[in-house]
């Protein structure tokens, strides 16, 4: 990111942002309610389009894309309010995750053309692979609607890993998790990373578990940047305290 900033009318949700994401890491992104990380994240899914700055991804800047390609360049992310095909099964909500990565097209499906038979069996066989890999097997043919609230989690984050992205961003995966939850979802993240080079970016007010996964961590408050480092760099600056404390603490 390079000076990003966003306004809404006379609101600056975000001022002249900049960070970089390098490969391999899990990066956490804090700062208290209304500090600009989910319009941060709606700019790198392209939801939004920054009033200035740019965004690079693989050095080339993503903001001539519409939102529909950012999947197809290797970004995925999930959401903070579950955004699931809630009447679809598990595998047929992942499966959707995996179509930007297919070849299909609505005139090729409709004609049945061989090779989208080819493609159709391909993204199934992904897809069962990724349900297993989070260990949402035994809810594959389960409607999503009738799962408990963590396991429709593990089905969002299923469905962003079928898309192949190189960069997840994940928008508040321990929202609404018990603390066991919490604690499997941390395994998980890192797992991810290890086993499927995926670089993350995590925005998460559950400070135990962002400090726990994060090899660096990014603070922002009313749209600023005003921390970057490791995690113990950032929790012991002044700023990050005062934001979330207040001054009287910093």
């Amino acid at each position: 990111m390079r000076d990003v900033a966003v306004s809404f009318g006379g609101i600056v949700a975000l001022d002249g942002v900049s960070f970089d994401l390098h490969p391999g890491l899990i990066a956490g992104l804090i700062g208290p309610n209304g500090a600009g990380k989910t319009t941060l994240f709606n700019c790198l899914s392209r939801y939004y389009t920054p009033s200035s700055g740019d965004i690079l991804f693989d050095g080339s800047s993503i903001l001539a894309k519409p939102p529909h390609q950012i999947a197809h360049l290797g970004i995925g992310r999930t959401f903070q309010n579950l955004a699931l095909f809630r009447s679809l099964s598990v595998l047929d909500n992942v499966k959707i995750g995996g179509h930007c990565r297919s070849r299909s097209d609505y005139l090729s499906d409709a004609l049945r053309l061989p090779w989208t038979g080819r493609t159709e069996a391909s993204l199934d066989l992904r897809s069962r692979e990724i349900v297993a890999y989070l260990g949402l097997d035994g809810v594959l043919d389960r409607r999503v609607a009738d799962l408990p609230f963590g396991t429709q989690k593990r089905v969002e984050l299923a469905r962003a890993l079928a898309s192949s992205p190189r960069l997840l961003l994940l928008d508040e995966p321990a929202c609404g998790l018990n603390h066991e939850e919490v604690g499997a979802l941390s395994t998980s993240i890192r797992q991810i990373r290890d086993d499927l080079d995926v670089t993350i970016l995590v925005v998460e007010h559950h400070m135990n578990l962002v400090m726990s996964i994060s090899d660096r961590v990014i603070a922002l408050n009313f749209g600023r940047k005003i921390a970057e480092g490791v995690p113990a760099q950032v929790q012991q600056d002044a700023q990050v305290i005062s934001a979330y404390l207040g001054a009287g603490h910093a």
